[in-house]
């Protein structure tokens, strides 16, 4: 899923938008993403000067955003949104700095009503860089921000290209 693709399911936009291409999805299982890591983020302004490091709060958000695209596609989440519930056993192991690339697997473990659990691993060059067990609340969203929110038309309409994918 190229970065075009992936902000059509994803609300977010620069500077929160953080990952850069989708590797691999299953729907409602899993997803493999990457984040390349440049020295041009905003929050190495002052995350430190001189010794940039990736917030490992950034990383997380970062997995997350992977979430969405084994979470999007799947019919009971239009018109949705998630929220972090809970963040367990988040380990940071590594630096992330400039010129890395980070690649984030993701494993749903769990979807009952609103609630996702999942597992995810950030790892740069097969080395693990953050781990983490996290659930996402799932609600109700404005059009203009859930999963999936640039699928619709001005009107709210969904959009398709014809062949039961959505276009833009």
């Amino acid at each position: 899923m190229e970065i075009s693709e992936l902000m059509r399911i994803l609300p977010h936009r620069y500077p929160f938008l953080l990952v850069d291409r989708v590797l691999e999805a299953e729907p409602g299982v899993r997803a493999v993403g990457i984040k390349n890591v440049t020295v041009n983020e905003p929050f190495f302004a002052g995350h430190f000067p001189g010794w940039p490091i990736m917030p490992g709060v950034l990383i997380l958000e970062a997995m997350a955003q992977v979430a969405v695209a084994a979470l999007a596609p799947l019919p009971e989440y239009r018109g949705k949104a998630g929220f972090f519930a809970g963040i367990e056993a988040a380990r940071f192991r590594r630096p992330v700095v400039p010129g890395d690339q980070l690649r984030l697997e993701l494993q749903i473990l769990k979807r009952r009503g609103p609630l996702v659990r999942c597992q995810a691993t950030a790892t740069v060059a097969g080395e693990v860089a953050a781990d983490a067990t996290f659930t996402f609340a799932i609600t109700d969203a404005p059009a203009e921000v859930h999963f999936g929110a640039a699928l619709r038309g001005a009107a709210g309409q969904e959009v398709s290209d014809g062949a039961g994918k959505a276009a833009l």
